[in-house]
């Protein structure tokens, strides 16, 4: 690739989304070309880290803070993937729309990018490119979540059906999803037509009408992946470490051989902070030696080290993967990713989010087992033993490592350079097409 392209990403603060999909932004400055970054405050440094330019939302809804008061979703309030789907439905998708679009307008006419990268369910923003007549490329940096016939519905954590009742809970769950999600169609379509463009069929067709729509994860390991749309990609995901994780090095005596166990849960706040005491308690009984990683958003005090449990703010993970026999987590995708490309098994405890699917898959390709989120200390105790003493887990493990790896050498960069490369002849020019529709703020 040898012509220099100007691309827009355009994110929010999704905690563990973020390392990926600025991940990619390294990789392409590295390849000589620009990129600038539109998102939320909290995201600056870690964009400015690694050579992007970087504007802020000021319309749409950002965080300033990485406080729990300030996070938009609040999803550790709720119980019901339903009603966890309408709060993302309505508060982060269709509800600021046209705030998200007027924004990343704005974003278009003052850098003049050749395409836009863009997270996948900020439908504003690829609403805006598309007005633009920029090419757009939506990102799906965790496993498919939409609504794929033969594809378990995303949220509750199903297996695969294997049995004609099976298919019919997916496909009853899936049709609920796409109902549920459709009731918020009118309000797409008014920011649509507010932007003069034509009306969606679908609510979910913003993003599957992108160029391309690239999922950052294993095809191997998302066994929704034979069931999605022609023109969404698997390209392998990008473990990158965020900017902020610190260099580690082993606590322990260097005489002390017990397992090495890797404790990993999310970097944004979900109320965790039970949860990784009673790990801690567990751990602490047992004869292995456990690094406890607590992300920016709990305090020291929360959790504190045990015996041969150390808890510290951060470390990066690709340092401690290689001695590691075991990573008990959440389950969110950076981290389960990370795990299994280092041929690590997992004791998950599903907090939420993709977190329950993330798992199920997990488990489904017998590198880990999964635990509830209120496990007690004994639960998760046996769960570690049940893991560190069976061989096949680790096994597993080292296989779904091998297929990560082959998937790792796609094309992913060369995908999105092509995109910002193609001839657009005949779509709208981007000097004509901008200030020609106030968007409603």
């Amino acid at each position: 690739m040898n012509q220099s392209r100007h691309f827009l990403f355009v994110m929010w603060e999704g905690g563990g989304t973020v390392p990926p999909v600025l991940g990619i932004a390294r990789r392409l400055i590295a390849r000589a070309h620009a990129v600038t970054v539109l998102g939320d405050p909290t995201i600056r440094a870690e964009a400015e880290s690694v050579g992007c330019t970087f504007i802020p939302w000021r319309r749409a809804p950002h965080r300033t803070t990485l406080r729990p008061e300030h996070d938009l979703m609040k999803d550790w309030e709720v119980s019901s993937p339903l009603e966890m789907m309408r709060r993302l439905r309505d508060v982060f998708i269709a509800g600021p729309a046209p705030r998200y679009a007027a924004d990343t307008l704005d974003a278009i006419e003052q850098v003049r990018p050749d395409a836009i990268v863009c997270d996948y369910f900020l439908f504003g923003a690829l609403m805006a490119a598309e007005k633009a007549g920029i090419p757009r490329v939506a990102l799906v940096p965790n496993i498919w979540p939409l609504p794929a016939a033969g594809a378990p519905a995303f949220g509750p954590g199903f297996q695969p059906a294997r049995s004609v009742f099976g298919r019919m809970r997916d496909a009853l769950m899936n049709a609920i999803a796409i109902y549920l999600f459709n009731r918020a169609l009118p309000s797409l379509n008014e920011t649509r037509r507010q932007l003069g463009l034509a009306p969606s069929r679908s609510f979910f067709d913003s993003c599957v009408d992108a160029e391309a729509v690239l999922v950052l994860t294993s095809a191997s390991f998302d066994f929704s992946s034979p069931f999605v749309p022609r023109n969404v990609h698997y390209v392998g995901p990008i473990l990158d470490d965020p900017e902020w994780a610190q260099p580690w090095t082993a606590p322990w005596p260097a005489d002390n051989r017990d397992p090495i166990v890797l404790v990993a849960f999310s970097t944004t706040f979900q109320d965790q902070g039970a949860a990784l005491r009673r790990v801690v308690e567990a751990l602490s009984a047992l004869p292995v030696r456990a690094l406890v990683t607590l992300g920016e958003m709990l305090a020291d005090e929360e959790v504190r080290s045990s015996g041969a449990v150390v808890v510290v703010r951060s470390a990066r993970h690709r340092d401690i993967l290689p001695h590691a026999s075991l990573v008990v987590t959440h389950c969110g995708h950076g981290t389960t990713l990370k795990t299994l490309a280092a041929g690590v098994p997992m004791v998950c405890m599903p907090m939420g989010r993709d977190q329950n699917d993330t798992a199920a898959r997990v488990v489904h390709a017998g590198a880990g087992v999964r635990v509830k989120p209120t496990a007690s200390a004994s639960e998760i105790r046996a769960a570690t033993l049940r893991v560190l003493g069976d061989e096949r887990f680790r096994l597993a493990a080292q296989r779904m490592a091998q297929a990560i790896a082959s998937e790792e050498r796609s094309d992913l960069l060369a995908r999105i350079e092509q995109i910002a490369c193609a001839d657009r002849s005949g779509a709208a020019s981007r000097a004509g097409v901008l200030g020609l529709v106030e968007v409603v703020p």
